[in-house]
Parts: C-alpha cells; sequence; structure tokens
C-alpha cells in the first residue's frame, strides 16, 4: 500500500477534528445567546454531526488521484468487483 503524501486529503481524525471545532463554535454562540448550557449541548451535537457528514461526502466527491486511478484500471480490466 502506498504512503500518503502530504496534502492528498483528509484523514479521518482531520474530518473529525474539523467538524468538533465547528460544533464547539456552534454550541458557543448558542451558550452565549441563551445561557442555556442544554440548548449549547443540543446545538453541538446537531452541529457536529451535520458538519462530519457534510464534509466527508465533500472528501468522497473528489476526484482519485493517479494511484488510486491506476487501481480502479486494473479492477476493471481484470474483471474485479
Amino acid at each position: 500500500m502506498a504512503k500518503r503524501k502530504r496534502g492528498d486529503g483528509t484523514k479521518p481524525a482531520e474530518l473529525l477534528a474539523l467538524s468538533a471545532v465547528l460544533g464547539v463554535f456552534a454550541g458557543l454562540v448558542v451558550l452565549m445567546s441563551t445561557r442555556n448550557p442544554l440548548l449549547a449541548l443540543i446545538f453541538f451535537g446537531i452541529a457536529f454531526i451535520v458538519s462530519l457528514v457534510g464534509l466527508a461526502m465533500l472528501s468522497l466527491a473528489g476526484a482519485p488521484n493517479e494511484l488510486e486511478q491506476r487501481d480502479i484500471d486494473d479492477q476493471n480490466r481484470l474483471g474485479g468487483h
């Protein structure tokens, strides 16, 4: 298996970290505006899940790099699924 070069895409930990940051931001905005910790926690969870799913779908929508494209071509040529 080839090693990933820097900038080849996002790693799962990076997706989780970015989603957590977006969730914390949403939670803090709600907490500062309503002063209700339970509501802030709910908004944190919603923002975390929505951003995680959205970022994961965006990362899957990217075009495959050269190595991945060769693997796909090899599988198609050999009749693999």
